[in-house]
């Protein structure tokens, strides 16, 4: 948000004397305000007299801690005392460092006193160059008319050769101007019929454009034209909004503007849509004499942007798109929603084809998701599947144990899809409450859960589960379980239990039962995994015992295990 001049004031330079670089940056969009307005205004107009007397009244705080204002000028930047304090990437005839660049100025000079009336015919000359005719005037010519006292300058002559810099000081010099006959060779005699125009004539005249100065009006005259009015207007109206204070105009505005945005989101113009968010949102901090209820009429447009119908067809207008936007204003777009999109966000997440978009998407639910831990906590225990399961996901990413009870209602839910995603969400979570709940779902009626119980379990070292994960090895479910699961569950066991597990374990592998009967195969062979997961001497001295097994099975799993542990 752009600083007042009271709050710029308050340091200066101490080498150089200098006034800070934030006031001459607030004098500057000061000046290019009043140029704006005058653009748009007639010279009588309030809202452009109001833009001068701001201009105006810039300069006493930088005449507080100087008398000479030194600006250089750039390409696209002007600079003081080292400081960039404008700049404008784009040349264009709206960008004021290129506006004096292209004309040859290459520094300007102001003096106290500059204020009183000679800066307000500087923007009225700015203001006409900006929109002048290739035929018109240029601004070294419009500079020399005026008798300044207050304002000084360097130029480039473009027509001398290497380009020397020319210093006028005021109205005590003139553009040095060079004949061009001195450039040429001496015409050769050529006897011409009467009435017929010679291509030559043209070339010799003052303003004869050679092909760098045709290929930069063309572009000039592309950049009119593909200009963005709408964001002209969003500016005329916060302008007026902040100036007036009236609170029956500013109502008006701050309608003007709600309307203004559902014809901008409507035509797709998602650019001029950031802009006008972000530009509300500095006026409505920075105009003087803002009432709350005003402040709030005005930033409402940003729960209006955040509407879930209206964020729902947002989403499905750019999914449906052939091409995507600017992604910048995407992503401009997409930061200016507030937390009462987070649920329509989550719930596009899964449905959009476009990986851009989802992207996009993405980063904006997690950084509405970071800051607002009570609404995603309560989108977790939302009964849209969906928007859960979204939900959970964003809940593990950011560890928010706040969401473990929500996240565990949803272990009792009859859609196996909640329960599994309850399941791993927890795992990743992985506090004390978050491990507790998963040990329970050792039990569900579901493999895959189960499974993935196990796995979080192991995976989080929770040592707790043992006595659960032991009566499922001894008891009567898990041996008739199918393989997998089985396999899962014992490396579990041996991962967590250590060298306490192993005579559970060595019986399973080694002992007989009566008339030498022994395990089943697979369970063996699982029990020879879980050793191999436990690694201590005592488990590879049981492991030792069963290489030469005649089961199969079991031969290859022991090796397997002493492989690992070697």
């Amino acid at each position: 948000m752009m600083r007042t001049v009271s709050e710029l004031a308050r340091g200066v330079d101490p080498d150089t004397g200098a006034p800070h670089a934030g006031l001459v940056e607030e004098m500057l969009r000061l000046f290019s305000r009043a140029v704006r307005a005058r653009l748009l205004y007639m010279g009588n107009n309030p809202t452009y007299l109001k833009a001068l007397d701001n201009l105006r009244a810039s300069f006493a705080s930088i005449w507080k801690h100087t008398d000479l204002l030194v600006l250089e000028v750039g390409e696209t930047a002007l600079t003081h005392e080292g400081n960039v304090v404008m700049q404008e990437p784009e040349k264009s005839a709206d960008a004021l460092p290129w506006v004096l660049y292209k004309d040859g100025i290459r520094e300007l000079r102001l003096a106290p006193g500059v204020e009183d009336g000679e800066i307000v015919t500087l923007v009225q000359i700015v203001a006409r160059v900006r929109r002048a005719a290739p035929h018109e005037d240029d601004l070294i010519t419009l500079l020399w008319e005026e008798d300044f006292q207050f304002l000084q300058y360097k130029y480039v002559d473009l027509v001398l050769d290497g380009g020397a810099v020319v210093p006028l000081e005021g109205g005590e010099a003139r553009p040095h101007l060079v004949d061009s006959e001195a450039l040429r060779e001496p015409p050769t005699e050529s006897i011409v019929p009467p009435g017929i125009v010679s291509l030559e004539d043209f070339h010799s005249t003052l303003y004869f454009l050679d092909e760098t100065e045709s290929e930069s009006l063309r572009k000039q005259i592309e950049e009119h034209y593909r200009a963005d009015l709408r964001r002209d207007v969003i500016a005329i109206l916060l302008d007026v909004f902040e100036q007036q204070a009236d609170p029956a105009i500013r109502d008006e505005i701050s309608g003007i503007l709600e309307g203004l945005l559902v014809q901008l989101l409507a035509s797709g113009q998602l650019g001029s849509v950031a802009y006008l968010l972000r530009e509300v949102q500095i006026a409505a901090h920075r105009g003087r004499d803002i009432s709350p209820a005003q402040r709030e009429t005005l930033l409402s447009l940003l729960d209006r942007l955040s509407d879930p119908e209206a964020v729902s067809q947002l989403i499905q207008a750019l999914d449906e798109r052939t091409d995507l936007p600017d992604r910048e204003e995407l992503a401009e777009l997409f930061e200016n929603l507030r937390v009462s999109a987070l649920g329509t966000l989550l719930a596009w997440l899964g449905r959009v084809e476009k990986a851009g978009l989802r992207a996009l998407l993405e980063r904006a639910a997690e950084r509405l998701a970071a800051s607002n831990t009570g609404e995603l906590v309560r989108l977790v225990a939302t009964s849209d599947r969906e928007v859960a399961l979204e939900a959970m996901h964003r809940a593990a990413a950011l560890k928010t144990a706040a969401a473990v009870p929500a996240i565990g209602r949803h272990l009792a839910a009859t859609d196996r899809e909640l329960r599994l995603g309850a399941v791993r969400n927890l795992a990743k979570i992985a506090s004390p409450g978050a491990l507790q709940l998963l040990e329970r779902a050792l039990d569900d009626e579901d493999r895959d859960v189960r499974i993935a119980a196990a796995r979080g379990l192991s995976t989080a070292g929770y040592r707790a589960a043992l006595p659960r994960l032991e009566a499922l090895i001894t008891g009567k479910r898990l041996p008739a379980a199918e393989l997998g699961e089985k396999m899962v569950v014992f490396e579990a066991y041996g991962s967590l239990c250590g060298d306490s597990g192993v005579p559970l374990l060595d019986g399973i592998l080694n002992r007989r039962g009566l008339f030498g009967k022994r395990e089943d195969a697979e369970y063996r062979a699982c029990a020879a995994l879980a050793l191999g997961r436990i690694g201590s001497e005592k488990a590879r001295s049981s492991l030792q015992r069963a290489a030469s097994d005649r089961e199969i099975l079991v031969r290859n799993a022991v090796n397997k295990a002493l492989r690992g542990t070697l």
